[in-house]
């Protein structure tokens, strides 16, 4: 039996590949997406994420536009790995899937009730926008089966020595959710950094030889250049698809159950999850964390999707 899902990113080049994965595995049916201000402003991820399902040839699932910015701060964009457009690289086509009228709380909501089934929701950017669906529709919870995020860490942060960005951008939203009692899971740093777009990866999105691949290749090239740049990382880290994978392959990305807390005060570690996995807080578990990721796993499947699409 498929899962349904909502994919609620900011794309950004993993956020494609996160699209890319869930709409082409067979445990997965991509019912709704909807968008956030993230890795680029959202008039720039809107419209990339409908870029992302055009050029894939999944023209029926609806996309939203959601929050323009964090709950109470600023919002902070990430152009310096991204590119303006949040998808520097290929140039981009005009999309062929059009935009939903409806904003993306409303659109999580209709999907909600409207499912046989409760919905997963992967958010593979700031959560703001889950933040709000739980905050204004309370009732909804049971109807949402989890929530798997990629962000935070249990080491070092991305963009301050803390905090990874998603967790960075908006940590009251992400405080609001761990806070919900949905199941949540959090896809961090630790895991993702082990996704590495080596050589060898890139040769083998290429040699699938579709539409879908070649867009694909072009965005991993710059994503992998910009990696370099500044983190010196050339074969940079696809984080986001990895959040995907704990639905569509759950052996591929290991799991502990433990005590999860976001840091919404510091001035110094705002952003920062405190994952408690030695019990030191002597608090009940409250979050699943990803510890383990089988890399060639991950990639035969990110590869094996993408190979599904147009």
């Amino acid at each position: 039996m498929t899962i349904p899902v909502i994919i609620d990113c900011d794309p950004g080049h993993d956020d494609v590949f996160a699209l890319w994965l869930a709409a082409g595995h067979p445990a997965l049916e991509l019912v709704a997406v909807t968008t956030v201000g993230g890795n680029a402003p959202l008039d720039h991820t809107t419209r990339n994420a409908r870029i992302a399902l055009s050029v894939a040839g999944v023209t029926e699932v609806p996309v939203a536009a959601g929050a323009v910015g964090p709950l109470v701060r600023t919002l902070q964009t990430a152009e310096w790995i991204h590119g303006e457009n949040g998808l520097g690289g290929p140039e981009l086509p005009e999309p062929a899937v059009p935009l939903d009228p409806r904003t993306a709380t409303e659109l999580m909501v209709d999907t909600l009730a409207r499912s046989s089934e409760p919905v997963a929701i992967i958010a593979t950017g700031p959560i703001t926008n889950v933040a709000i669906l739980l905050r204004d529709h309370p009732e909804l919870a049971g109807r949402i089966r989890e929530i798997v995020w990629m962000g935070g860490s249990t080491e070092r942060g991305n963009v301050t020595p803390y905090a990874e960005f998603n967790a960075w951008v908006d940590p009251e939203a992400l405080d609001l959710v761990v806070r919900s009692g949905v199941r949540f899971t959090m896809v961090g740093l630790n895991v993702t950094h082990l996704a590495l777009v080596t050589a060898a990866v890139r040769g083998q999105i290429t040699a699938i030889g579709t539409r879908t691949a070649a867009f694909g290749a072009e965005l991993l090239d710059f994503f992998c250049r910009t990696n370099d740049e500044v983190f010196g990382m050339p074969d940079g880290p696809l984080h986001d698809p990895v959040a995907v994978a704990v639905l569509t392959d759950p052996g591929c990305v290991g799991l502990r159950h433990t005590r999860l807390d976001v840091e919404v005060a510091g001035v110094e570690t705002a952003g920062a999850t405190s994952v408690d996995l030695d019990g030191m807080l002597g608090q009940e578990p409250n979050a699943w964390v990803a510890t383990e990721l089988d890399v060639d796993r991950f990639w035969a499947g990110v590869a094996a999707s993408v190979a599904r699409l147009a």
